[in-house]
């Protein structure tokens, strides 16, 4: 069976034509914009990758065509698609219908820390030699790929909010039916498809109701707007966790305390009790957060915390997410995915605390479709100025100025050309940290700075 995926080097339907390829179809796709992490991986599997979307991509007709949800109507290919008469089906449906169906799904839901979140449970089931499936928006270091068929029951999966496919407007979701749901925060995002955050929390609304009475819920006791989302019905059993040295609740039984102030050192308590200490290579009180929500999730499906925290303990976090890329003449460039005001602000404050005084450069590029649409501009300024210097880029046709943001902040500016900015970073002192930040390549501009840095 032969299957054509459109928008394949996105992190979900990358994701998808692996497990594709593994169920034994050829696999094809077409995408705009090709470029690595994803680009290579699916390359790697024998994967063939097209450049655009030319109905000749489509020709001869395969059998099934897997539509993106970056696909719109206007699309060449999803024109030809529905002119043509093309079996089609959304990522999230084919997912369903081929590789869940009679398995027991963990899903990752919330704003932010999907894609760690989901890295670190999927690693901790499969130190606890669970041979766990999976699908992550990433590429995790304890993987050789971002996604799995697994060899056991338990699937883990990054569960998105956004919206399925042109032709289906639920969030991805409610396709899931998981019985294991982590819900790590929840703020307004995705200002394209969701007109404010109570029609977000509608939607996993929609995701509670699908969730079985023996399931389980996990989130944070310090998250109103998950609050509010329950109270609008919930039939499962809830399970809440603090980040607080110790919690009054009765109704958290789990919580952290830190033990080095950066995070990468942190002891977990159950009930009041000692379970151990998580020891890694992650900082910030964001990655403490993820991994707290990692182990409770994977006590639901049998493993003890002390096992988890063993896991973690070797956890090797995942591309794009403050990757280390290179150093030179003692400047450490970064790689991070961060595209919301409160993952640039967290990111960079884990940053600071394992750092000290060091200087920290942040080069950011506002290219989701919620900043485009700058929904969060007026906390953009306010997001980086941990920073000593913050360089915004400013891309063609964004329709507002970043000049306007960032007013009142003498150590933030803004550049129009990639060159420029590269410029910028090579003059800077030994031991500076050059973080940059976007959800897109960024024109290779980490692998630019690095370069420009060694001559």
């Amino acid at each position: 069976m032969h299957i054509h995926i459109l928008g394949i080097c996105g992190t979900f339907m990358g994701s998808l034509a692996l497990l594709a390829r593994e169920l034994g179809y050829k696999v094809t796709g077409s995408d705009a914009n090709v470029y690595p992490p994803m680009s290579t991986q699916l390359e790697a599997q024998g994967i063939e990758l097209m450049e655009g979307y030319q109905a000749e991509h489509l020709q001869p007709a395969p059998d099934l065509v897997v539509v993106g949800n970056a696909m719109s109507r206007g699309n060449p290919a999803v024109e030809y698609v529905l002119d043509q008469g093309l079996h089609y089906v959304s990522g999230p449906q084919w997912l369903c219908e081929h590789v869940l169906q009679d398995k027991w799904v963990l899903a990752i839901a919330g704003t932010h820390g999907k894609t760690t979140t989901t890295s670190m449970l999927t690693w901790i089931l499969e130190y606890a030699g669970m041979e766990p499936g999976y699908l992550i928006g990433g590429v995790p270091k304890n993987f050789e790929v971002s996604a799995r068929l697994g060899g056991s029951p338990f699937f883990v999966i990054e569960a998105d909010e956004y919206d399925t496919a042109f032709f289906d407007k639920r969030s991805k979701f409610v396709h899931y039916r998981p019985r294991t749901v982590v819900l790590n925060n929840l703020e307004y995002d995705h200002a394209d498809i969701f007109p404010d955050l109570a029609a977000i929390q509608r939607q996993f609304h929609h995701l509670i109701r699908t969730i079985p009475a023996n399931g389980q819920i996990i989130l944070s006791d310090a998250e109103p707007a998950l609050d509010d989302v329950l109270s609008m019905g919930c039939w499962s059993p809830v399970v809440k966790a603090s980040l607080e040295p110790s919690s009054k609740q009765t109704d958290t039984p789990w919580h952290v305390e830190l033990v080095a102030e950066d995070g990468s050192a942190f002891n977990i308590y159950l009930e009041g009790e000692l379970q151990g200490c998580v020891r890694w290579g992650q900082t910030g009180q964001h990655s403490v957060s993820n991994g707290l929500m990692a182990i409770i999730a994977a006590r639901h499906v049998g493993v003890l915390p002390k096992h988890a925290i063993d896991a973690l303990c070797q956890f090797g976090g995942v591309k794009r997410r403050m990757e280390k890329i290179g150093e030179v003449a003692g400047v450490t460039v970064y790689d991070d995915f961060a595209h919301h005001p409160t993952a640039i602000e967290t990111t960079l404050a884990g940053l600071r605390a394992s750092v000290g005084k060091q200087p920290i450069v942040a080069v950011i590029e506002p290219r989701s479709n919620t900043m485009r649409l700058g929904a969060h501009r007026a906390l953009l300024a306010e997001s980086a100025a941990i920073a000593d210097q913050v360089i915004w880029y400013q891309p063609a046709g964004m329709g507002w100025s970043l000049d306007d943001v960032i007013e009142g902040h003498p150590h933030q500016q803004v550049c129009e050309s990639i060159d420029s900015i590269v410029q910028q970073c090579t003059g800077l002192p030994s031991g500076t940290q050059v973080v940059v930040m976007s959800n897109g390549g960024f024109a290779g501009i980490h692998q630019k700075i690095l370069n420009a840095l060694a001559n």
